[in-house]
């Protein structure tokens, strides 16, 4: 009969080899520690910048309204559907609900003309109605479309409510979406060299290259939180021994690095309009040309979930939405960053529960019924 070795020389065997395993995983090498392929959706349509698809559901939808996902621009759309546990979408689809979302692709300098308006008049409205019309065809009721966008999504999925009121939309909730620059840190440097040196002069650079290229995006995001970035190393040092934490951390490195860039004349209007001229705080943004898009014409139930602690888009600047926006509200989900709010692992938790709640109440509203 063999001697057993003994438990200690086991678990010291165990804990060195499942130290070697993950590290070699995340490593340039490796393949990952987790593989996650998304979930299974059907695309309805496929036209540039505009891809729209269903998520599959293995059951019958119970909720009566579809959920639209609106992703921000220089996003991918895997915001939604991070991984099994931070999948907004998942969540969305265990609560009954038909999901959909749209996916940009990637932005090229061909695409440099597309500005807000390309969102606004056309792929977002054709969306609205291409759900309404798929949600008809499963034999479902159609009482219009509750838009889910996070950060500029939000943005332009409030645009969109303000300049076509017409449109089917039940309801809006917008996560991480900033409506008054001035409260938010991290833009002030462009606001002040926008001041100095003037709009034109700052968006040279940009309009030279037809936007802002991808990898300038993702360098930009990854600014943003510094400290996790110059701690990763560490981070994933100390924690080579739990694979759920290593998953998170470099699925929010494969999220980065998925980015795309923006098209020149939405930037340009983000940075003069909504930073330099905080348009949305003031209720009016003017997209050239003579057009106006006054939030005061918003006619949806409207919900701004917002966090004290993310970086990109702060709690008071989203809170100021409840002020410019008619009849809307705001949530908060303190702790949470930028990401997080969608995405991140105490969102189940914190932050999507909110949006649940407010679903939940535009469907009692709309039958008639209120609390």
């Amino acid at each position: 009969m063999q001697n057993e070795a003994p438990p200690l020389t086991t678990a010291l065997s165990t804990t060195v080899s499942t130290a070697a395993r993950n590290a070699w995983a995340i490593s340039p090498l490796g393949a990952g520690v987790e593989q996650y392929d998304g979930l299974p959706a059907t695309v309805l349509s496929d036209a540039p910048h505009r891809c729209l698809s269903r998520f599959d559901r293995t059951t019958p939808a119970t909720a009566e309204r579809p959920v639209l996902l609106v992703p921000p621009l220089a996003v991918s759309a895997r915001c939604f559907d991070l991984r099994p546990g931070q999948s907004l979408a998942a969540h969305l689809l265990e609560s009954g609900r038909s999901t959909y979302h749209l996916d940009y692709g990637q932005i090229t300098f061909a695409d440099r003309a597309m500005g807000f308006e390309t969102w606004i008049d056309d792929i977002l409205p054709t969306a609205i109605h291409a759900v309404l019309a798929d949600h008809a065809e499963a034999g479902l009721p159609v009482d219009g479309v509750d838009l889910v966008g996070w950060s500029l999504g939000g943005t332009i999925s409030l645009l969109t409510a303000a300049a076509h009121p017409d449109l089917p939309i039940a309801s809006l909730t917008a996560f991480g979406t900033p409506i008054d620059y001035s409260l938010i840190p991290a833009v002030q440097p462009l606001i002040a060299a926008d001041r100095l040196l003037g709009s034109r002069a700052v968006t040279v650079p940009t309009a030279a290259l037809g936007g802002v290229p991808r990898h300038l995006v993702r360098a930009s995001y990854r600014a943003m939180a510094p400290k996790r970035e110059l701690t990763k190393a560490l981070h994933l040092a100390r924690n080579i021994l739990d694979t759920e934490a290593l998953a998170r951390t470099t699925a929010i490195d494969g999220f980065i690095a998925e980015m795309p860039g923006y098209p020149g004349r939405a930037y340009h209007q983000i940075h003069t309009r909504l930073m330099a001229r905080n348009e949305l705080a003031a209720g009016t943004v003017r997209l050239g040309r003579g057009r106006e898009v006054r939030l005061a014409d918003v006619r949806t139930r409207v919900l701004f979930i917002g966090s004290e602690t993310d970086n990109i888009a702060d709690g008071p600047a989203v809170r100021a939405g409840a002020d410019v926006v008619p009849g809307a509200r705001y949530a908060a989900a303190d702790g949470l960053s930028h990401l997080g709010l969608v995405a991140g692992p105490r969102a189940a938790a914190q932050s999507w529960p909110l949006m649940d709640e407010f679903l939940s109440s535009a469907t009692l509203t709309a039958i008639g019924i209120t609390s």
